[in-house]
């Protein structure tokens, strides 16, 4: 439980400052305190949705994949991710206060919104790393015992968790690493 708050936490910091650069790169875009929320919506869409959407996007990809040359697989495998992407962006100004007012502003943030997160994850573990402490020394202050150190038996069970991961990854589920390491933390 703790793993997935921190993960959601540290994702919603990021995405509150994404859509913050968005509404000042984008003009046609009004973000302001909506991002606030905002944030909540494209967090959760990036979490649950997006890898829902990804899946079934492969699947129905996969059945014409003999169909096409090398390149021609690599292109649709670039646009499934760009849809993906869009789909989370009109759904985030669909449910928010985020205003969008033309096509550029709906067809460019989804670009921005792939670079940005493919950032993301690579700064994603030290980033849960630090919002796990801030957990913990706040737990630690309210009195409901925090971590106070790690128990012997923590080594090997990262140890398990980065086994289980790296099978994960040779399954090409279409997660990205966080929702992986999330569906490990649940069973």
């Amino acid at each position: 439980m703790k793993n997935a708050i921190v993960r959601f936490a540290a994702l919603y910091v990021f995405n509150v400052a994404v859509l913050l650069l968005i509404g000042l790169l984008f003009p046609g875009v009004s973000v302001g305190f909506n991002a606030l929320w905002a944030a909540v919506i494209l967090t959760l869409a990036a979490l649950l949705v997006k890898p829902t959407l990804t899946a079934a996007f492969r699947k129905a990809a996969a059945k014409s994949a003999a169909d096409r040359t090398r390149l021609g697989e690599k292109v649709v495998q670039y646009v499934l991710v760009y849809l993906v992407e869009l789909i989370i962006w009109v759904l985030t100004v669909w449910l928010t206060g985020v205003r969008a007012s033309g096509f550029w502003d709906f067809a460019l943030p989804p670009l921005f919104l792939l670079f940005v997160w493919m950032i993301y994850d690579q700064v994603d573990d030290r980033l849960q790393a630090k919002a796990g402490e801030l957990y913990d020394a706040v737990q630690a202050r309210v009195g409901r015992g925090g971590a106070k150190g790690t128990t012997p038996g923590a080594s090997s069970g990262a140890s398990a968790a980065r086994d289980t991961s790296a099978a994960r990854d040779e399954l090409n589920d279409g997660l990205t690493p966080e929702q992986r390491r999330m569906l490990d933390e649940l069973g």
